[in-house]
């Protein structure tokens, strides 16, 4: 069901997702978040709302970018990838199972060597 006035789509009890294969919505990450040559494709899908959060599935080629943070939970379902911080937070490594909390504002730089996917619980931008 999706509210009219937004098109956000409410995440209604049902059918679920198999997110290591479900199909995405790709585009090119914007260019001023590459580091270098290649500007990756990334996935999306947005499988709803639900109490301020807004739960997907996410993925991105092998790359290396830049990032400001959203209030974000993630756990990796595959790739390989390590996320660095421009505070004093300690590198990350990500492999299948991460789980991870980023918090809004933090400046990372995202080094990804096998195409990583991910599901995310974020806080709702709308």
């Amino acid at each position: 069901m999706s509210d009219p006035a937004t098109g956000v789509v409410a995440w209604e009890s049902g059918p679920h997702t198999e997110a290591r294969t479900t199909d995405l919505d790709y585009h090119r990450l914007p260019v001023e978040q590459a580091i270098g040559d290649s500007v990756p494709m990334v996935g999306e899908r947005v499988l709803g709302d639900f109490a301020g959060v807004t739960v997907g599935v996410w993925e991105i080629e092998p790359s290396v970018s830049h990032d400001v943070e959203i209030d974000e939970v993630f756990v990796v379902l595959s790739g390989d990838a390590t996320v660095q911080f421009e505070d004093d937070t300690p590198d990350l490594e990500l492999g299948p199972g991460s789980v991870v909390h980023l918090r809004s504002g933090q400046k990372t730089r995202w080094i990804v060597r096998d195409r990583l996917r991910k599901v995310f619980i974020a806080a709702s931008t709308t």
